[in-house]
């Protein structure tokens, strides 16, 4: 296993002690007593493993490790990091009641990584070789998913959360349609066979 795997499974495992913190945090909150040293703690854990994402990348480039089993591990980290912030957020408050992450908006993320997942099932399922590559509505999705979830952790400004994640829901949504079309294309051989990581 090359040094840059071993980065992106630190990163695997850095989701379950985020969503740890987070939860620990929001319940700290329900009770009255914030232990904000937890909030610290979750953001820079999730920091951490986000910033891991481009080192393991830099890794794997610089010196030549690039391996069919970090392009595969790769993006399901990146998908577990990002899954568990919404999910986790969208759970507990933290801060004022309400501080949080919509629910219709994690619904909206989940729902769309099982539409993908269940779209690349089908371009298998009819002998397409599935080559992973993100649609630019996708990068856009996922830097302004990344953006709704430091605004809840932050809190730098006193906005409700639900402004930054109708942003990023409607990159979310129009990313789905995206990939959805791109996908029919694929299946009947009109495209390049690719979908999103």
């Amino acid at each position: 296993m090359t040094f840059a795997s071993k980065i992106t499974i630190t990163r695997i495992l850095m989701v379950p002690v985020f969503a740890w913190l987070a939860l620990a945090y929001g319940h700290s909150v329900d009770s009255g007593t914030p232990d904000e040293s937890l909030r610290w703690w979750a953001l820079g854990v999730f920091v951490t493993a986000a910033c891991s994402d481009g080192v393991d990348g830099w890794v794997a480039r610089h010196f030549n490790q690039m391996s069919e089993f970090g392009a595969f591990i790769d993006p399901i980290a990146d998908k577990a990091l990002l899954l568990t912030g919404v999910v986790t957020l969208s759970l507990v408050d933290w801060g004022a009641p309400g501080w949080r992450l919509p629910l219709w908006f994690a619904a909206i993320v989940v729902l769309r990584d099982c539409i993908i997942i269940g779209g690349i099932r089908i371009l298998w399922n009819h002998r397409r070789k599935v080559r992973f590559a993100p649609h630019w509505t996708g990068k856009a999705t996922t830097v302004a998913q990344m953006f709704a979830l430091g605004w809840v952790m932050l809190r730098v400004v006193d906005i409700p959360p639900t402004w930054p994640c109708v942003v990023a829901g409607s990159f979310t949504l129009w990313s789905t349609v995206e990939y959805i079309r791109h996908g029919l294309r694929v299946l009947r051989g009109q495209a390049a066979e690719s979908v999103p990581p």
